[in-house]
């Protein structure tokens, strides 16, 4: 798959970074991270996504130390437009905060250039225009490839695409959170943007490995996610089960099910978020077979009939700067 602006092809798969950082996952492992990333790159994965907000900097870092001498192997994408005081993050997409940002990525990083520069979430107290000309002043000066937007809806990537060139959109999709295939996913499609879809396995609940005895520890973000919270928490893992049964049907892992609907779903990438080595060999099983027509039907109808008060990822959202 290619997206406009970089010239190598990019794997449907991409290793997302998100719990490499540590914070709201239950603290870092650096060791396991390391051998992580080079799992994905013995099993084909060539993009990397990550974050300068992930681990406040952390992930970034382990990111650059891990692909030192090897740089040019990978497709790099990071973001821009977050800010945090206190460990409290809020939304700050300003021409100087664009600058900072940046210098301080390229730094983590060890690197000259990032691939795909996206804007983590839309800041309403900064005009688009600003930001976007920021942005294509980076790509100019030629420490940016190309340019994406990440929480954006279409009428806001129509604003700041008056100003700059987009070349992806980076939206919350998965078998549960599927709020996008109402405009966003058209809206890229009819533009020719890259769809890279985070969360495919909605944190960890489409892996098959949890049950409703699990219990979430410290600052994991999954003790606030609404989906986690009983009485939900039992209608999803019903669906859990009636999904699994759908990927035996075809020998297959509930993991590899989830990633395969995800990459047949459009023009998408699916960023496998992992930080063990083992998490990521198994993406090899969502390649060389497809969903039909039929299994699409199947799904949804498993879902629908047990998650029948859903939610979506909404408290996610950090706020506006104050």
């Amino acid at each position: 798959m290619t997206i406009e602006g970089i010239a190598k092809p990019v794997s449907r798969v991409a290793l997302g970074t998100w719990a490499m950082g540590g914070s709201m996952w239950g603290g870092a492992d650096d060791e396991n991270a390391a051998k992580t990333i080079d799992t994905a790159l013995d099993v084909g994965i060539n993009l990397i996504d990550t974050a300068p907000v992930y681990g406040f900097g952390h992930s970034e870092e382990i990111l650059g130390k891990a692909l030192q001498g090897r740089r040019d192997r990978v497709v790099l994408a990071t973001k821009v437009g977050l800010n945090w005081q206190n460990g409290q993050v809020f939304r700050d997409s300003r021409k100087a905060r664009v600058e900072e940002e940046l210098d301080a990525s390229l730094k983590r990083l060890h690197t000259d250039h990032i691939d795909l520069y996206q804007v983590h979430w839309p800041d309403p107290k900064t005009p688009f225009e600003e930001t976007a000309r920021a942005l294509e002043k980076s790509v100019q000066s030629g420490k940016v490839h190309a340019l994406g937007l990440s929480n954006f809806s279409p009428e806001q990537m129509d604003e700041f695409r008056k100003f700059a060139p987009v070349a992806s959109i980076q939206p919350p999709y998965n078998l549960f959170e599927r709020e996008i295939e109402k405009d966003i996913l058209p809206y890229a499609v009819r533009n020719n943007l890259a769809v890279l879809a985070y969360g495919p396995l909605c944190r960890g609940l489409l892996s098959g490995k949890m049950t409703a005895e699990h219990v979430f520890t410290g600052d994991d973000l999954r003790k606030v996610d609404p989906k986690f919270l009983q009485p939900r928490f039992n209608q999803y893992l019903n669906a859990v089960q009636g999904l699994a049964t759908i990927a035996e049907q075809h020998g297959k892992s509930l993991l590899a099910l989830a990633i395969r609907w995800v990459l047949d779903r459009g023009p998408t990438i699916a960023l496998w978020g992992a930080r063990k080595p083992e998490q990521i060999t198994a993406v090899q099983d969502a390649f060389g077979w497809a969903l039909s027509t039929d299994d699409m039907a199947a799904i949804d109808a498993v879902v629908a009939q047990n998650v029948t008060d859903p939610v979506g990822p909404e408290f996610m959202a950090p706020p506006a700067r104050s």
